[in-house]
């Protein structure tokens, strides 16, 4: 249970819940308590009366004993009838407290876990596959709300009610209730021994369910790939395997969970059969009652849900603890950007790496190594290198998904790690290499992230759509700018896509507008026209361009040349070229390779 003890705190958060939850438990048992009494009493009498009215046969007494009957009858039914209506509405709020507090509890359990993916730096998601971040935060969470609620319940009602049961039946008669309750040990060792196999299983089953959702969402994503080079029989084949391994899993613990409720009736049978027979023998002797045996077996029968049940309890609390532990690992992943703000940051006046060395922590390579530059409000500078340089890692560590650990980065002055995360972030525009567009219109894609009042939407979202060259070919759509562009932009080409995200990190009027290699699937005159719309649009603010194209760059203030995670040259464009080292080299072979873009 100690992977569990992570909930403990929302048992104190819904304490009242719980507290409310357990009184009702004990309310509702204890009324439960007092049927099999009443129809011991309703028995009792009637086989006391029943001589006494056969005796009577032919005299007029006969028919006050037929009336005392049918009173005795109705009031004991009455009685029952008023019992069992009230210890129902006590379980029904038993239900509303300990069920509600589960769903409560599986709510911020799956919003602290969004919290810590929304913490938790890129390295992470490298190594985590998507379907399996999505099995923990919904599979796995049920499966500990299923701890929570039910489990708990049910283990709280048992125990209430075999207290009860158990402490009423060893005052009617210590002797056969220590005979009947002789079953009860063999079943807790049987809870014991098989509990380590559910555990291993359930936490067998979930390592499976992850496995075949991360296969499924894989071959969701990349289903065209899969069309493409007509494998679609293989993929299917390895999804069969995938989906046998979980069958076999579920199947597999199913039989142990099977093992438990015919083992429950037998013992309860056994019991029963204890309680007819010694009874009898008692009846005969004059010490027990008919109606003695008839609510003894009334209390053996209220522990036959409860002691059948535990099996089922015992599975919920190994899977939830299974799970708790997979989530626990997650929520104690180190990797994650901590924002502890300490400066207030109005503009981003300068940003300045200082002997920054980077190596990244979930493959051990150097990607960046003694880094130092400056970037002053306003500057335009651009950041050039062949793939692999370290281009895209400088990208990474402005944006603070990545933490500098060698060195560091500040911001006016201000480490970047005492800035306040969301407020710097607010500040870029940013572009990725690898774009990402949401299934959603082309105008909620462009407007994603910004806080433009809906009246002025449309407006401005044509107006950054002219800027990124996109708008001609958005009118070209079915619905224009109510398209669905379908998953990550299905429905786009990989230029269109570009130039969306293009609108997209524009329209919020960052004040540093960072572009990651995002004009590489379109032409040259287009990036020509996208280039000369940014400058118009962003005189006044910094700009970082990330680029393998010299010709796209030649007007900025300041270009970096990377290789191999280093700064190897610096400079305008003329000042590179007149040092004829590797910038000099990339311009006349890429003037070469594409003499039409000089």
């Amino acid at each position: 249970m100690k992977e569990l003890r992570a909930v403990n705190k929302y048992f104190l958060k819904y304490k009242w819940l719980l507290i409310l939850g357990i009184l009702f438990v004990i309310s509702s048992n204890i009324f439960g308590l007092y049927m099999p009494e009443y129809i011991r009493y309703a028995i009792d009498i009637v086989i006391e009366n029943l001589a006494s009215y056969r005796l009577a046969d032919g005299f007029a007494a006969q028919s006050e004993f037929k009336i005392h009957f049918r009173y005795y009858i109705i009031f004991f039914s009455v009685i029952i009838f008023i019992t069992s209506i009230i210890k129902g509405l006590l379980m029904f709020f038993m239900r509303q407290t300990i069920i509600v507090m589960s769903r409560k509890v599986e709510y911020d359990q799956k919003n602290e876990l969004y919290q810590q993916y929304q913490r938790l730096n890129t390295s992470f998601y490298k190594r985590n596959n998507t379907g399996d971040l999505m099995s923990r935060i919904s599979e796995d969470v049920s499966r500990v709300r299923m701890y929570i609620g039910p489990a708990i319940m049910y283990f709280i009602n048992t125990g209430a009610l075999f207290t009860m049961v158990i402490y009423v039946m060893f005052n009617i008669n210590a002797y056969l209730s220590f005979l009947v309750l002789l079953p009860l040990p063999l079943l807790v060792f049987s809870i014991y021994k098989v509990s380590d196999i559910i555990n291993k299983k359930s936490e067998a089953i979930s390592i499976a369910l992850s496995g075949l959702t991360t296969r499924a969402q894989e071959v969701f994503s990349g289903v065209r790939v899969i069309q493409s080079f007509a494998i679609d029989k293989q993929i299917q084949q390895e999804f069969y395997m995938a989906s046998d391994d979980y069958k076999n899993q579920n199947i597999s613990l199913a039989k142990v969970d099977s093992f438990f409720a015919p083992l429950m009736m037998l013992l309860i049978g056994l019991s029963t059969l204890l309680v007819v027979y010694i009874g009898g023998i008692e009846v005969n002797k004059g010490s027990f009652t008919a109606g003695n045996i008839a609510e003894f077996v009334f209390y053996i029968n209220m522990l036959t849900w409860p002691v059948a049940s535990l099996g089922w309890c015992v599975s919920l609390v190994q899977r939830a603890e299974a799970s708790q532990k997979r989530i626990n690992n997650f929520l104690e992943d180190k990797n994650e950007i901590i924002n502890r703000p300490s400066v207030a940051l109005n503009e981003i006046e300068t940003i300045q790496f200082n002997h920054v060395t980077f190596v990244y922590p979930d493959t051990g390579i150097q990607a960046l190594s003694d880094i130092n530059f400056s970037i002053p409000k306003g500057e335009k500078i651009a950041i050039v290198g062949k793939t692999g340089s370290g281009k895209s890692t400088i990208a990474e560590l402005l944006l603070r998904t990545y933490e500098v650990e060698n060195g560091s980065l500040t911001i006016n002055g201000h480490n970047i790690k005492n800035i306040d995360l969301a407020g710097y972030r607010e500040k870029i525009g940013y572009t990725p290499q690898d774009v990402f567009l949401f299934s959603d219109t082309v105008k909620n894609n462009i407007l994603f992230g910004s806080e433009i009042k809906p009246e002025d939407a449309q407006q401005q979202v044509e107006k950054y759509a002219e800027i990124a060259h996109v708008h001609n070919d958005i009118l070209q759509l079915p619905k224009k700018y109510e398209t669905i562009v379908g998953e990550r932009g299905v429905m786009l080409s990989g230029g269109q896509k570009q130039r969306i995200s293009i609108a997209r990190s524009l329209i919020k009027n960052p004040e540093v507008a960072l572009l990651d290699d995002c004009l590489s699937a379109v032409d040259a005159k287009t990036e020509k026209t996208i280039l000369d719309n940014l400058y118009a649009t962003l005189q006044d603010k910094t700009v970082i361009f990330i680029t393998h194209r010299i010709f796209a760059i030649m007007n900025f203030d300041k270009i970096l040349v990377l290789d191999d995670g280093k700064i190897i040259e610096q400079g305008n464009h003329a000042e590179l070229m007149d040092k004829k080292g590797i910038y000099y080299d990339i311009y006349q072979l890429q003037q070469t390779a594409e003499p039409n873009e000089v």
